[in-house]
């Protein structure tokens, strides 16, 4: 671990750009799979900040993927359903557990046996599951309100009109976003596109008159 990083070539402002980019996306992805498995969004900040602290001090390489996985954030809310809350911290240590174990004995290529097929039901599930969940955010006065049918207790709102003014901020930010990433890079690639795109929109909503929900609100809200 050592010789690999005394060998690399480091180069400090790509370090900073890279780390902050990262950051920064990773405050709404963690928000948006908390909403997901239907948990305090607080505690996917908190979540997502320690496994990027230890990976980035115990971690075995000098590029590791950390952070929210959607694939764990659904699995999780049967799991909260079925056991309650409380068992939450219990099984995501041996997640860890068992991801140490199947690592240290090599077994993670046992996962050429699974057939083709399978790998795509799987992540076409996850991304209609994910989808779906991002509906909530085209609703407005959102409250908590009892379903009698599955005696539990929900979020209902009401679906925004699509020439509010809500609306046409939601999709305007949406679509700058998205020009920005994709023609960006045509330009220059001195900064990278998405944290380009996240400045931008970020500072549209914050020194002009342009209203629209951010991280704190929607944590707080939920």
């Amino acid at each position: 671990m050592f010789d690999l990083i005394s060998k690399r070539s480091a180069n400090f402002k790509n370090d900073v750009l890279a780390g902050l980019t990262a950051v920064l996306t990773l405050i709404p992805e963690a928000v948006a799979f908390t909403f997901v498995a239907g948990i305090d969004p607080m505690m996917g900040l908190y979540g997502s900040f320690f496994v990027g602290f230890i990976t980035a001090v115990f971690g075995g390489r000098p590029g590791m993927i950390s952070g929210a996985a959607g694939s764990m954030a659904v699995v999780t809310t049967a799991f909260i359903i079925m056991f309650g809350l409380e068992y939450l911290l219990a099984a995501v240590v041996l997640t860890g557990v068992l991801q140490v174990v199947f690592g240290a004995f090599k077994m993670g290529k046992f996962i050429r046996l699974l057939p083709h097929p399978v790998t795509l039901g799987f992540v076409n599930g996850l991304a209609i599951v994910i989808g779906m969940a991002q509906f909530g955010q085209f609703k407005e006065n959102v409250r908590v309100v009892y379903d009698k049918q599955h005696d539990m207790f929900t979020y209902a709102g009401d679906w925004m009109q699509l020439t509010s003014p809500a609306m046409l901020t939601m999709m305007g930010l949406i679509a700058l976003t998205m020009a920005i990433v994709y023609f960006l890079p045509r330009y220059t690639k001195a900064i990278p596109a998405p944290l380009a795109a996240i400045a931008v929109c970020t500072a549209l909503v914050t020194f002009t008159p342009l209203e629209s929900r951010v991280c704190q609100v929607i944590a707080k809200s939920r």
